[in-house]
């Protein structure tokens, strides 16, 4: 369908300073990032965060329309979010606040069934959002290293750090064999609709039962490409041993401890700021 976005693993194509860094630096800014965002609730700092990410990603060349696409995605559970902390998150927000009483928004009125009487907080409402940056956050920093690195360099960083390539195979295998999965998936749909299965103008639930019959002919082709890429390895006696030559070689450029030791500072500085001047507390700014 035209204008529709495919999911698959893609390597960006503008060479920037992020494509250029070792896997090993873009895993400890995944490390840094993601352990920031974990600690912090502000709604504003966490806001900030999300939108260093998304632009470091626009910035390395991460395409808009997969951005545009998690986004959409990610809707209908942002929104549950939201009325989840909005409605029910009272004992934890009353502690983080330190408020005996929460700001409501809106009330429902007494006489309606099952909500009546409850309260969206204020104070609910903006945790919510702090949730929502946050999964943010840990959504799109994984594309700012993934698709800035190419499978193979991936694999060699991942040794050199020591992981039993097994482990680094398997790994590598998954990040290759989805995007598969999702032609195929495509492919199905593709000629279904070759044969005048309008699935656009179906209903949300008509569509979900028609996408959960296509997924008997994914698994099945699934477990065939499996059964091919053993016998593969069987024929070539892969042991998984991490004792053997590489066609990549990779080592770590002053560009690269300069990443590490930035990473390493704004890790400090957050922390210090976070336990010394609640720089990223909940109540931060608000």
């Amino acid at each position: 369908m035209k204008g529709m976005y495919t999911l698959k693993y893609q390597t960006v194509e503008r060479n920037s300073i992020v494509v250029r860094l070792d896997f090993r630096s873009k895993l400890l800014i995944i490390v840094v990032i993601s352990f920031i965002a974990f600690v912090w609730e502000s709604p504003i700092a966490l806001a900030g965060l999300a939108l260093l990410v998304v632009a470091a990603c626009r910035l390395s060349g991460v395409r808009p329309g997969y951005i545009r696409f998690v986004v959409k995605m990610m809707i209908p559970f942002y929104l549950v979010l939201v009325i989840t902390h909005g409605f029910w998150n009272i004992e934890q927000v009353k502690s983080l606040t330190g408020k005996a009483v929460l700001t409501p928004l809106f009330t429902f009125p007494s006489s309606f069934w099952l909500v009546g009487g409850a309260s969206l907080s204020l104070e609910g409402f903006l945790y919510g959002l702090s949730v929502i940056f946050k999964t943010l956050v840990f959504v799109m920093v994984f594309p700012l290293a993934i698709f800035t690195t190419e499978v193979d360099n991936m694999i060699v960083s991942l040794v050199r750090l020591h992981i039993p390539y097994k482990f680094t195979f398997i790994f590598s295998s998954a990040l290759r064999f989805f995007p598969l999965l999702f032609e195929e998936m495509q492919a199905i749909i593709e000629a279904q609709r070759l044969r005048g299965l309008a699935v656009e103008k179906m209903g949300p639930f008509q569509r979900a039962r028609h996408y959960a019959r296509a997924v008997v002919p994914l698994i099945l082709s699934a477990m065939t490409r499996s059964q091919q890429l053993e016998i593969a390895l069987q024929s070539k006696a892969f042991t998984g041993s991490s004792k053997r030559t590489y066609l990549h070689e990779i080592s770590l450029h002053r560009s690269d401890y300069l990443v590490m030791g930035l990473c390493i500072l704004f890790l400090g500085m957050a922390l210090v700021l976070y336990f010394s001047f609640g720089v990223g507390k909940y109540g931060w700014l608000l």
